[in-house]
């Protein structure tokens, strides 16, 4: 049987003794969800913060106010600052973030309905990558948290 992501992710992050903060935003806490299923996750995992409001991105994540204002909350601008912010409110090595527009309503020009950035933020490294799902909300919100863990993966594999 092949092991889950998030158990593959936790051990690459036991054998490379680095701590994992994530900012949640459109997964609704699914990746720390996740990520926590694993038992002994508490080895590396110091916590989350899901941000929906832009008042909560701004004041727990530290995203700044003319970001969310110049570019929206669904922009790798925000989706990066997230990420960044996860990591130094909690301490941890590296933040991964997801922020999008998980449906059904929401969409506007330009930004889809199942658009999403996914941030990883660590010391020597940053990446934002830009999804967009065709699915209900529940499958935007399953296939977002995948993807953020798919690439802490390939970060924590030397591929990132």
């Amino acid at each position: 049987m092949t092991d889950k992501l998030e158990e593959v992710v936790g051990r690459l992050l036991i054998d490379k003794k680095l701590t994992l903060a994530l900012g949640e935003s459109c997964t609704g806490g699914l990746i720390g969800h996740q990520i926590t299923n694993v038992p002994g996750s508490s080895e590396y995992f110091l916590g989350g913060v899901i941000a929906y409001a832009y008042e909560a991105k701004e004041r727990l994540l530290e995203v700044k106010h003319n970001t969310l204002y110049e570019h929206g909350a669904v922009s790798p601008e925000t989706a990066i600052e997230m990420a960044r912010g996860a990591r130094r409110a909690l301490g941890a090595d590296i933040g991964v973030s997801a922020t999008g527009i998980a449906g059904p309503g929401g969409g506007m020009p330009g930004k889809p309905v199942g658009l999403v950035y996914i941030a990883l933020s660590a010391r020597d490294f940053e990446r934002v990558e830009r999804f967009v799902w065709d699915n209900d909300r529940e499958g935007n919100k399953a296939l977002s948290a995948e993807a953020a863990l798919r690439m802490l993966q390939e970060y924590l594999s030397g591929h990132g």
